[in-house]
């Protein structure tokens, strides 16, 4: 049985009279790649902040390893290993490629930036993750699917037990939606624990194990991704929606 590295219990949020999360329950094992699919305002993102430590709960709690929590700050989530890449990325445009992935954790000789240190150790990085960036190049410059790995490569820098990923091939095209799934296939496939936000029901079926639905902030299926298919839990959705509504 994979040893669960996050779960969430009864996580309730609201935005004033605007209820984003109602009752949510799900849990993240450990090596596995979880999805968690809903139409806009389905409260995925929202969820994905408070994992993360940018939000917190009204209700419920988040345990991670064993321990349980009422709400998370971005420092614990940090120090838990849990990492984030949000669907903007929050790139410097103003800063070349080395210089994003060693962004809050830049290495320093005295007083001054060891810049070829941080240039070696991100050409290393990019190496490991096939992702190909020259090292002085500015995000601004750069299409959807590298600007994604940049960000991942980023949020890999520092140990983690945990990633994050809202939306990660939104608004990209097909050539570099493609990049960006085989990315997370080679994740997958060296053991890492993803936690992947999508509106995108066919294409988490191409990665995940496990898939969360969610409405309206209700969790209202959960299901194993081999034992189903797209067209299934397609059908299943609309079943859970007529029985809501009636």
């Amino acid at each position: 049985m994979p040893n669960t590295i996050i779960s969430v219990s009864g996580l309730c949020k609201s935005f004033g009279p605007i209820t984003a999360l109602r009752d949510v329950t799900l849990s993240v094992q450990e090596g596995q790649t979880t999805a968690i699919v809903g139409d806009n305002g389905s409260g995925k993102s929202t969820l994905i902040k408070l994992l993360s430590g940018n939000l917190a709960p009204d209700a419920g709690s988040i345990t991670v390893e064993g321990r349980e929590y009422p709400r998370l700050s971005i420092a614990q989530a940090l120090q838990m290993g849990i990492r984030t890449v949000y669907q903007d990325l929050s790139l410097d445009d103003c800063k070349n490629s080395y210089e994003n992935i060693f962004l809050g954790h830049e290495w320093m000789r005295g007083p001054f930036l060891d810049r070829r240190r941080m240039k070696r150790e991100a050409a290393a990085l990019l190496g490991r993750l096939e992702i190909a960036i020259p090292d002085l190049t500015e995000p601004s410059v750069l299409p959807g699917g590298p600007r994604q790995g940049l960000a991942i490569a980023r949020a890999m820098l520092q140990p983690g037990q945990l990633l994050l990923l809202d939306e990660p091939t939104a608004a990209m095209g097909i050539r570099e939606s493609h990049q960006t799934m085989q990315l997370l296939r080679r994740l997958r496939a060296e053991g890492h624990t993803l936690l992947i936000v999508s509106h995108d029901i066919y294409q988490v079926f191409d990665i995940a194990d496990r898939i969360f639905v969610m409405r309206a902030g209700r969790c209202i299926a959960d299901i194993i991704a081999a034992d189903s298919s797209p067209e299934e839990l397609h059908r299943l959705i609309l079943e859970r929606e007529r029985g809501a509504v009636e």
